[in-house]
């Protein structure tokens, strides 16, 4: 269940509770999403934009951004991409496999908070999984915003994920949905450029200054979406960004993910970009 509301304790941050895999659809060669059932029955409630750790028993476990609801069965879905050890072994799954769940964890996109205001939303690559819960909750409660739209950016035809769902995205009269890739294939017919070159398309029609903007993707995207948005003048403060790296632990113990003063795993992984500006543009840190 997608809630702005702040979720529940979790009873033990280090036990993971067993969850079935009700489904497996494959988005790209080497990106699947899961479709995970709680074993208790319990109704799972997140705030997207938060992440759970996901577990093999003997092999490990990682921290993967929650993906979003199925929207018949409310299963909660995770996407993750087969690139270690860990995460190949969680695309071998099947349907009836069983992997233990610790979550959620971390702060959320500040939906509640933004209510009013049109919403930009930018996606590179995979950077679109932790973002896709977030325009579910804007489209279910779409009478609270302005405008609403979508810039997604891959490297290719064949590297975006949720096809089916973007067309059905683009078939909406109250979203605005604009996709490129970096190199085109013989049947591409759409834009050709990374996702900022979209900005220009949106600026004829949004009013940046009253936008806020929700951005996931590498981070230089980032640091490049960042000036441009506020050459156009977004308020850095209406700026808000999911950084997803180098969390192993979820509770801020181990410190792989120390970002400055930060921990990303505790503190994040979304953060206003005023908290976090100068540290971005650090890139060896």
């Amino acid at each position: 269940m997608i809630s702005q509301a702040t979720s529940s304790p979790v009873p033990n941050l280090f036990l993971p509770s067993p969850f079935q895999v009700t489904g497996v659809r494959r988005e790209t060669s080497d990106t699947i999403t899961l479709r995970l059932r709680p074993l208790d029955g319990e109704v799972f409630s997140f705030q997207p934009g938060q992440f759970n750790m996901l577990y093999l028993f003997g092999i490990g476990e990682v921290p993967i951004s929650i993906s979003g609801v199925h929207p018949r069965t409310h299963d909660l879905e995770h996407t993750v991409r087969a690139v270690g050890y860990v995460t190949r072994a969680l695309a071998r799954l099947r349907r009836g496999d069983v992997v233990g769940v610790r979550g959620p964890f971390g702060h959320g996109w500040p939906l509640e908070e933004v209510r009013g205001h049109s919403i930009l939303i930018l996606a590179g690559g995979i950077g679109l999984a932790p973002l896709r819960p977030a325009l579910q909750y804007l489209l279910a409660h779409r009478p609270n915003y302005e405008q609403i739209v979508l810039l997604y950016g891959a490297r290719t035809p064949a590297d975006l994920l949720y096809q089916p769902e973007l067309e059905r995205w683009r078939g909406r009269l109250d979203l605005q949905v604009f996709v490129t890739v970096d190199r085109g294939d013989e049947l591409w017919r759409g834009h050709i450029g990374v996702v900022t070159t979209l900005l220009p398309l949106v600026e004829r029609f949004l009013d940046m200054r009253r936008a806020v903007v929700l951005m996931c993707g590498p981070e230089v995207m980032l640091r490049v979406a960042v000036r441009e948005l506020e050459d156009r003048g977004v308020p850095a403060e209406q700026i808000f960004l999911s950084l997803e790296r180098n969390m192993k632990c979820a509770v801020g113990f181990c410190g792989h993910c120390q970002f400055g003063p930060a921990f990303i795993c505790r503190d994040g992984p979304v953060f206003p970009l005023p908290r976090v500006r100068s540290l971005l543009e650090i890139r060896e840190l």
